[in-house]
């Protein structure tokens, strides 16, 4: 979700779409050699599992210290014990003892497993990459005879991001009790001119996904709790994973938190400066906020050992076969062809160079949970983070960077 909209509640955006994710990696770089010693990530790299570990619990307790009520860390290098690490903020003990093992919401991680849904119909031949939008979904989607499937899922289509319309506020805020339908979401993008001629260029849209739910409905006729839940959850053993359809956590989950609108930066604007849930220690509790405008793009919970599960069935070639994987993997550029940073988006994946190795790559933000998960191309190895916000200060994005890069070392120690 919320990828725009939410992301004007952040002092520095964290993770608002996979592109500004790299903002962190670039800061990442500067931070390596700060004055405040922290130490450079070829570090973090060779000094084995202790130090690897005592290094991501300094980032997370500084992260602490700079504002974030939570932070959840877990890496799995594939070899032995995965690290993982929970710090919180004191006066949020009173709410939820945080552990590694509690469920979260994934936001636009969803877009991943959307995006796996389609492509094993492809390789069941019920649906093709290559299918207009308009042969599901007739009248719904402006151009819909010329935006395909594939451009939907790789943010080529032109479509404006309805995060950005401001009737939607409310309900990404958690003050809107209506639940807004992908045929409601659709229209209201309607209204709005597309951004540029589908195919042409990248930009990322929630609104790609919510047409492809509202395709993956079409040609199942199941709702996505069930596709989700039938070819993804079950098959793999998630037990903490599923498409949210309510307010309703499974077990054991972290509480997410916003500043009130009294701590609220000044900069944010007031249309997000304004969440629902219980007040207390210059916080709202957003935990039990069911974000009403949030569907295909940004629905499911899990945790971060079943994330991992999920990435290692995908990369391996459990959830698709070899072709459909290839597809998924096929990127494009997401600053155009002259792209110095070299990153790319898939079907619902994002690819990356790091300093340590490439990764493959996905982050969300709602309110109250900002979250990143990783892997390399095998599966083997993968990594995640979550934060207990989506509003960070200055010096928590800093911080937030440092652990984004050495998460993504640490899976290659």
């Amino acid at each position: 979700m919320a990828t725009v909209a939410v992301s004007a509640a952040l002092v520095v955006p964290l993770a608002a779409t996979p592109s500004s994710a790299n903002a962190m990696r670039e800061s990442a770089a500067v931070r390596a050699s700060a004055a405040d010693g922290t130490r450079t990530l070829s570090t973090v790299r060779t000094d084995g599992t202790w130090e690897t570990r005592a290094h991501l619990r300094e980032l997370a307790r500084k992260l602490v210290e700079a504002g974030v009520p939570g932070v959840i860390v877990r890496v799995d290098d594939g070899h032995g014990r995965p690290v993982e690490i929970s710090e919180q903020a004191a006066w949020t003990k009173k709410d939820h003892l945080l552990r590694a093992d509690d469920e979260v919401r994934e936001a636009s991680n969803t877009k991943t497993v959307m995006a796996t849904l389609v492509l094993q119909l492809v390789a069941e031949h019920r649906l093709a990459l290559s299918d207009p939008v308009g042969k599901w979904l007739p009248g719904q989607v402006r151009d819909g005879g010329a935006i395909t499937l594939r451009m939907l899922l790789n943010h080529t289509s032109g479509l404006f991001d309805y995060t950005e319309d401001p009737a939607l506020a409310p309900a990404l805020t958690g003050r809107d009790s209506h639940v807004w339908t992908s045929t409601e979401i659709l229209g209201l993008v309607s209204g709005h001119p597309a951004l540029f001629e589908p195919g042409t260029e990248w930009s990322y849209s929630n609104t790609n996904y919510i047409a492809i739910g509202a395709v993956l409905e079409k040609a199942t006729g199941k709702n996505l709790a069930t596709l989700v839940r039938d070819r993804i959850a079950r098959p793999l053993g998630l037990r903490h994973t599923f498409y949210a359809t309510g307010p309703a956590w499974h077990d054991r989950h972290a509480h997410g938190y916003e500043p009130d609108a009294a701590h609220m930066p000044p900069e944010v604007p007031d249309d997000f400066r304004h969440y629902a849930g219980p007040r207390h220690d210059d916080h709202v509790d957003v935990t039990g906020d069911y974000v009403t405008a949030d569907g295909a793009d940004a629905a499911i919970v899990s945790t971060a050992a079943d994330w991992s599960r999920f990435y290692r069935a995908l990369m391996s070639g459990r959830l698709l076969p070899a072709a459909q994987l290839a597809e998924m993997r096929t990127t494009v550029p997401e600053g155009g062809p002259d792209d110095p940073d070299e990153l790319g988006y898939g079907l619902g994946i994002e690819s990356a160079k790091t300093s340590c190795g490439t990764v493959w790559d996905h982050v969300g933000v709602v309110p109250g949970y900002a979250t990143y998960n990783v892997t390399d191309s095998t599966g083997r190895r993968t990594a995640a983070f979550f934060f207990a916000t989506s509003t960070l200060t200055q010096q928590a994005h800093q911080t937030g960077a440092a652990l984004m890069d050495a998460v993504n070392c640490a899976m290659f120690d």
